[in-house]
């Protein structure tokens, strides 16, 4: 048996980037997000300034060779706070989707494949979080534990794995009895085993698809939140409260409100359009057709 050559083996590795590629919108979203994960490891070395340096002197100082993006109302450079914000934001977003869907995969995969009254018990407890408006339970909590980036996280995570869960559940239901799954219990399989080695693989798929379209949602969300004074504690950077200083500031230095909104759009749009090219990619079926 003659072995591929290795030009043969290097594009059969790295066929399925080009697969996302070859669409331009998600060419470009890919691009976006990669420059956003490279400015969040990087921030330390990519700030010109300390985010939290302040200079009163040089408050509200418009864009210059010396701050490329001006200085908000403390006289703190808006390009390091915009930088570090970065890290802000990616960091809330990706470690509390994750959890979320750590939480949310678990649960479906028990929920669908176990007892009808475990089964019951739990989507009851989904629906019963779905139906809290996020912003009162938000409130809540934040008044128990205190604002701050911890606490962010834990709202975020509380009120997104309801949804990932009746996703996992779903999909559990239609393949739990599936041929190749009543063969594994013919055979005396565990339902650990049924669970982790047969289910999983099958379900993750439009997890990573789900989890990945609402990074920008828990992006907006983080945002809003620290725009009212109800997320990441001062001085931390933030893009929302980069935006409501700017807001509070917008009839002298309205470049703020621009420079501060700029990032944020351009997170959303990227992480959206690389949703929508992972979609299309793990699942064709669901491919919507774009104009040319």
């Amino acid at each position: 048996m003659t072995e591929a050559p290795p030009s043969s083996l290097g594009r059969q590795r790295f066929a399925p980037l080009r697969a996302l590629l070859a669409d331009p919108f998600t060419g470009a979203a890919l691009i976006l997000v990669a420059g956003f994960l490279i400015t969040a490891a990087l921030a330390p070395w990519l700030a010109p300034y300390s985010p939290t340096k302040i200079d009163v002197l040089h408050k509200l100082q418009p864009p210059s060779a010396e701050h490329w993006f001006g200085t908000d109302h403390l006289g703190r450079d808006l390009l390091s706070r915009i930088v570090f914000g970065t890290r802000t934001a990616l960091t809330i977003a990706m470690v509390s989707v994750v959890i979320a869907g750590a939480i949310g995969l678990l649960l479906g995969l028990i929920a669908g494949y176990g007892p009808r009254w475990l089964d019951a018990l739990l989507v009851l407890t989904f629906d019963s979080l779905n139906s809290l408006p996020m912003i009162m339970f938000a409130l809540a909590i934040i008044t128990v534990l205190g604002a701050g980036t911890s606490t962010l996280i834990i709202v975020i995570a509380a009120t997104s794995f309801p949804s990932y869960a009746r996703l996992i559940r779903a999909q559990t239901l239609a393949l739990k009895n599936s041929d190749y799954i009543l063969a594994e219990r013919l055979l005396d399989a565990g339902t650990v085993r049924i669970i982790f080695v047969h289910l999983l693989p099958n379900v993750v798929g439009p997890l990573i698809i789900l989890l990945s379209m609402d990074i920008p949602v828990v992006i907006m969300v983080e945002a809003g939140l620290s725009f009212l004074g109800l997320g990441v504690r001062p001085p931390t950077p933030s893009w929302g409260s980069i935006l409501y200083d700017g807001y509070t500031s917008i009839r002298s230095a309205p470049f703020m409100v621009i420079f501060g909104g700029f990032p944020l759009v351009l997170a959303t749009l990227g992480f959206t359009f690389l949703g929508e090219g992972l979609r299309d990619y793990l699942d064709p079926r669901l491919k919507l057709r774009r104009p040319a």
